[in-house]
């Protein structure tokens, strides 16, 4: 790979420039930005030999997290509209964006080092599908052969993508009230819907918004409510959230307040409980949620390293969609305010262990991925004109 200086940057430090930033609705001066971290989150980064990714669709940046050689953070920005749903897998990164989803790729090959990075995500595939409002985003892995049950086959229950060229990506498209996949030559193919959604319909009836994998394929949603009218989730913000086990069409999971993020990770389902800032698992036998930490913010965005969870918490929007929650109750009662970054969670005890707090201009995240392998990561945007000199060759 051919990498050119690049020349739109943001300062290594914690204290990132504001320049890239939107300004205040009624203000003159941009609005500071700074990221602070708890004493040991960089040497828990280095211990766990891994980088981290969120997104913040309210300020349109993506941001990498790593350590500069000399051990110091490394903050890396760019520019996507209205960026949310990030799924990593190898040396690819899926990402939405406001009418958009991205297929980024490390175009560095193992050991290189370009500038100090050892990963340089750069657009390669990008699908107009219209804004749909897409969160979730993950990538189904070749179906598996029927398992056997004595002398008989058990077809999996999933359902399987069609078309391979779809390249096994399904993004939980909420406009829709539906999963869907990727087309060559239209916005989306439907690929499930709730049992409760009567029809696919513009209106964003339920706030479908969390898809979970399990065995290499999509397995579990979360919702924020089971209504089938127009909006009708924002009705039932407090206790109509659910978890839907796609496979047998059953909501699994009841009186959840606005869920997000399932998750399948060491034998359990992970999901965050937003409407409360409570972190943890839903029992599958018994059907109810076991809260494993509270979070003084509103959760979105989940990963997982080894004993480690990372979550996103962002500050709630002063608006009749996040008030009147429970968190607001809860974050009184601790005496405590709704901040906005990411926090690690030993599972072992619930605890959290290290954290990254963002101030300023960007208030609220909505997905992070963990970059195993991966020590200093950065992206090639669209912004300016270096996507234009960053060229790699396939082998012949």
């Amino acid at each position: 790979m051919s990498l050119m200086p690049n020349s739109d940057r943001t300062p290594q430090s914690t204290a990132a420039s504001s320049s890239n930033f939107p300004q205040a609705v009624g203000t003159t001066a941009t609005p500071a930005f700074e990221i602070n971290t708890s004493r040991q989150f960089t040497p828990w980064l280095a211990s766990q030999n891994l980088s981290l990714v969120f997104t913040t669709y309210q300020a349109g940046k993506v941001f990498f997290i790593g350590l500069r050689q000399n051990g110091q953070l490394s903050v890396f920005e760019r520019t996507f509209e209205r960026c949310m749903g990030l799924y990593a897998h190898n040396s690819s990164l899926y990402m939405s964006s406001l009418y958009q989803l991205w297929r980024l790729e490390n175009a560095l090959e193992p050991g290189q080092i370009a500038d100090g990075y050892d990963a340089v995500y750069v657009p390669q595939v990008g699908y107009i599908t219209g804004d749909l409002d897409i969160h979730d985003v993950v990538l189904v892995e070749p179906p598996q052969p029927p398992k056997l049950r004595g002398d008989q086959q058990v077809e999996p229950q999933v359902p399987s993508l069609n078309n391979g060229e779809l390249g096994g990506v399904v993004f939980v498209n909420t406009l829709f009230s539906c999963l869907a996949t990727i087309s060559e030559t239209k916005s989306f193919v439907p690929f499930w819907k709730p049992p409760f959604i009567s029809k696919l319909a513009a209106e964003d009836r339920c706030h479908l918004n969390g898809l979970a994998m399990r065995d290499g394929q999509p397995r579990y949603v979360t919702a924020v409510s089971q209504s089938d009218v127009a909006d009708g989730w924002r009705d039932k913000r407090k206790d109509g959230g659910c978890v839907v086990d796609i496979s047998t069409n059953q909501a699994i999971g009841t009186g959840l307040s606005m869920p997000h993020s399932p998750r399948w990770y060491n034998d359990k389902l992970w999901l965050l409980n937003s409407g409360r800032g409570e972190f943890g698992y839903l029992d599958l036998e018994r059907g109810v949620f076991e809260a494993v930490a509270f979070c003084p913010g509103y959760l979105r965005g989940l990963s997982f390293c080894g004993d480690f969870a990372v979550v996103g918490i962002s500050k709630p929007r002063h608006n009749k969609t996040f008030s009147g929650l429970a968190l607001d109750e809860q974050l009184q009662a601790k005496q405590a305010q709704a901040r906005c970054g990411l926090l690690v969670i030993d599972l072992r005890s619930g605890d959290i262990v290290h954290s990254l707090r963002i101030e300023g201009v960007v208030e609220e995240l909505y997905d992070v991925q963990v970059l195993p392998g991966v020590r200093q990561p950065m992206a090639i945007g669209l912004k300016t004109d270096e996507i234009r000199r960053v060229i790699s060759i396939g082998g012949g």
